[in-house]
């Protein structure tokens, strides 16, 4: 007789049904089986936050360690929020000195925390009057937070928008704003003790002080080098679409080094010349131009580039921007300046710059083996492209 007849008819006897063995095994298994992946899931789970702990404590950085119940006073439980994107969200604070912060609450962890890790290490080790100041950070398992000195003006962006209701800035100042933010980027390259490598230069990364004294902020996306590497390892590709460098997802016009900062800069460089995104504002939308080209055509053929009521200097000023853009977003990574020769450049008579080459379609070339990490914020799109001789077009966000 089977084993489950044997249990039955024991059960009927007794008054018990016994389970047969097999069943037994089976429940016994599946416990086991579950007991062992809650515990997985909790060890990898805190195996994130070990390895941001034991960074932090291996640490000899400035910044003050605040906890969660300090960062819930300072921003008054979280009352004023001032941004928002794919990091999280930021809220205006105030320290118990009266001074004003920004508190950036930072999302769900990525990787083994490194997000944080890379944000803490790498402006925790900056001073400079171009990059923003880093005053302390909260760590306490799921929450994370980082205090930075508070910008009153806030980003660039709202400074550089085609929108109507776009907040006027001068073309002296936005000059001023592109040196300033020049200076800063080579600080982030050659002034440290690493090199550091920013992979997310844009308008929105950009902040401005009460002064109008721009700040480079925002490093999730940053890595540090040791200052003799000149070509470095990346898996994925990294920054915001309309801002990156054509060498981190092409690999066939050079490495990809402190060079796609560089990149970065002269299509910001570009919007700030021209007070817009990079489009050309006389293009319907049918016959979008890429700008970059719309512009060097200007200038190769010497065409008076319309701007609004500004003195000469600021003219000359506007014009030298536009051709350090142009020098700036040359295809191969070779071609471009280092940032210093771009403040070299910024700093002198617009005599003294020759014009560079017409600005290249990108190669033809299908993506292959790479996954995107690009900033999840509105600027930027997860992708995985195939790519044709037709130019980038640089949309309005």
């Amino acid at each position: 007789m089977s084993d489950s007849k044997v249990g039955i008819e024991l059960g009927r006897v007794t008054g018990r049904y016994i389970l047969p063995p097999f069943i037994v095994r089976f429940t016994l298994g599946l416990m086991v089986f579950f007991v062992l992946l809650v515990y997985t899931c909790r060890r990898r789970h805190i195996s994130i936050y070990e390895n941001i702990e034991v960074f932090l404590r291996g640490s000899t950085l400035m910044p003050i360690r605040y906890s969660y119940k300090d960062i819930k006073k300072m921003t008054g439980n979280f009352k004023d929020k001032v941004g928002e994107g794919g990091f999280g969200s930021v809220y205006r604070g105030r320290l118990s000195s009266g001074s004003f912060v920004a508190v950036k609450m930072l999302g769900k962890l990525r990787g083994n925390g490194q997000d944080f890790i890379s944000e803490v290490a790498t402006i925790g080790r900056i001073h400079h009057a171009n990059v923003v100041r880093l005053i302390g950070f909260c760590f306490e398992r799921s929450k994370r937070a980082l205090v930075y000195e508070f910008m009153s003006n806030g980003s660039l962006d709202k400074y550089i928008s085609s929108k109507e209701d776009a907040i006027f800035l001068t073309s002296k100042k936005m000059y001023e704003i592109s040196l300033g933010v020049a200076r800063g980027i080579a600080y982030l390259h050659q002034g440290c003790d690493m090199q550091i490598l920013h992979f997310d230069i844009k308008p929105h990364n950009i902040l401005l002080d009460e002064n109008f004294i721009p700040k480079v902020s925002d490093f999730g996306l940053a890595k540090l080098y040791p200052n003799d590497n000149s070509i470095v390892t990346l898996t994925a590709a990294r920054g915001t679409i309309g801002y990156m460098a054509p060498e981190l997802f092409y690999k066939n016009i050079g490495g990809v080094s402190y060079k796609a900062d560089v990149y970065s800069f002269g299509m910001l460089l570009m919007e700030m010349a021209n007070k817009r995104r990079n489009l050309n504002p006389n293009a319907d939308r049918s016959s979008q131009l890429f700008f970059p080209f719309w512009i060097y055509n200007q200038l190769i053929e010497e065409r008076e580039i319309q701007m609004d009521e500004i003195t000469e200097e600021e003219k000359n000023n506007v014009k030298k921007m536009f051709i350090i853009a142009l020098w700036c977003i040359q295809l191969k990574p070779s071609d471009r300046p280092a940032m210093n020769k771009v403040i070299e450049m910024l700093e002198g008579n617009i005599e003294e710059i020759e014009m560079p080459s017409k600005p290249s379609f990108y190669p033809n070339e299908i993506i292959v083996d790479i996954e995107s990490e690009t900033d999840t914020d509105s600027d930027s799109i997860s992708f995985i492209v195939e790519c044709t001789s037709k130019p980038l077009l640089m949309n309005s966000a």
